[in-house]
């Protein structure tokens, strides 16, 4: 990085889970006040709305995504816990493998509907967490 020998772009971290976001549910990036007059705005669009200034950040998207899960069912609907909520929902939509490690993996029907955060339409492969793994 000091070297020049990797680009490495500063975003704070509601901004980059935002861009994710955008980036899963394909919209052409978000409006944010944050940055604005740092390092982070550089090169980056200034769009003005009702007077005031937003940066565009634009959607970001990835090959792979590596979820972690409380549980998951055999067609890979997806339960979290605690702060699992934060960044991996968001992850799995702007991926296009999505790779979930589950502590438990459980019969379909299991995961009571409102509590998958995750449906099986977006995970790929089911990696079950064992004892050999750390536990």
């Amino acid at each position: 990085m000091i070297a020049g020998e990797m680009e490495v772009e500063l975003c704070p971290q509601g901004t980059f889970v935002e861009r994710i976001r955008a980036g899963g549910y394909g919209l052409g990036g978000v409006l944010t006040p944050t940055g604005l007059g740092t390092i982070v705005a550089e090169g980056k669009r200034v769009i003005e709305v009702n007077g005031k200034e937003y940066l565009l950040e634009t959607p970001l998207r990835a090959d792979f995504a590596l979820i972690k899960a409380f549980q998951c069912d055999y067609m890979g609907n997806v339960q979290y816990l605690l702060d699992g909520r934060n960044f991996n929902q968001a992850m799995a939509m702007a991926a296009d493998s999505v790779i979930v490690e589950t502590d438990h993996i459980v019969p379909v029907g299991v995961i009571p509907p409102d509590m998958v955060a995750t449906p099986f339409v977006c995970v790929d492969y089911i990696v079950e967490r064992g004892e050999q793994n750390g536990r």
